[in-house]
């Protein structure tokens, strides 16, 4: 595609999750026309029925697409060569893949969309840290309420991305020319142990929220024992304890890069999601 394309008409898929709706909501403030895409949506979107993407691409400009329940996940290479492959016959001109960071297999998968779909100029990559609102609307959301934050951690520190910077960043890329071909890489400004991430929801909440670290195995079994299937729970177990082994312990400057600003620190997310705690 070329620069100066406009773009008028977008599919977000999974617009019901943490950042499809951000990025859904933000779209529809700038007066673009937004396909809401999910499984019971006006917009039928379902990443197990290679059906509905078609008929959910067609006479869209753009896409953002996000997999669930990671882009590292079996079944995330075959699902993107077929969407890539639907893209391209709809005539989509831009893609932004949410993507995660330090994720071989991620990788993976973004290489199986870009070239199905056959236009690398016009896809951009956005592979993020994990997200600070885990803790508020995520899955650790439940262990904060309860006090305690039972993960497979250790002692590593990850640099926690606001999800509204994420969601700034994939507009501006959605819709702005100049990003096509890019991949960013977005972070937080700072570096947070699990230990020091409990230390700001303690301050933030006014009431005591511990980390006790778990191993990968313990960790997988919790999963099982809120209902996760035993295949499923134990490789988002390794997926975690994968991600957190120090390799992503640093932070980068893709927030400036898209948004000429610096990203939001973990602590404005903390005053923003409890601002009347004691």
């Amino acid at each position: 595609m070329t620069t100066n394309e406009s773009v008028n008409t977008v599919l977000v898929t999974a617009a019901s999750g943490k950042t499809g709706r951000r990025v859904a909501e933000r779209l529809t403030a700038r007066g673009l026309d937004v396909r809401a895409g999910s499984r019971t949506g006006a917009v039928p979107f379902d990443w197990e029925d290679e059906k509905t993407w078609g008929p959910a691409l067609a006479g869209a400009d753009a896409a953002y697409v996000t997999y669930y329940p990671d882009l590292a996940a079996p079944g995330a290479v075959a699902a993107m060569h077929g969407f890539g492959l639907a893209a391209g016959e709809q005539g989509v001109r831009r893609l932004v893949v949410l993507s995660g960071r330090g994720e071989p297999e991620a990788v993976r998968a973004e290489n199986a969309l870009r070239e199905a779909w056959g236009d690398p100029s016009g896809l951009t990559v956005v592979r993020a840290a994990f997200f600070a609102q885990n803790f508020s609307e995520g899955a650790l959301a439940e262990g904060v309420a309860a006090g305690e934050i039972a993960f497979p951690a250790g002692d590593t520190a990850e640099p926690w991305v606001d999800a509204e910077d994420l969601a700034d960043a994939v507009v501006e890329t959605l819709v702005a020319p100049g990003h096509g071909g890019e991949v960013y890489e977005l972070t937080g400004p700072r570096l947070l142990t699990f230990a020091e991430v409990a230390a700001e929801l303690s301050r933030a909440t006014g009431r005591e929220v511990r980390y006790v670290p778990v191993t990968v195995p313990e960790y997988a079994s919790a999963l099982q024992g809120h209902g996760l299937p035993a295949g499923e729970a134990q490789w988002l177990a390794g997926l975690f304890g994968g991600l957190l082994d120090g390799h992503n312990a640093s932070t980068t400057e893709g927030v400036r890069r898209v948004l000429g600003r610096a990203p939001r620190d973990f602590r404005t997310f903390t005053a923003t999601t409890w601002p009347t705690a004691p």
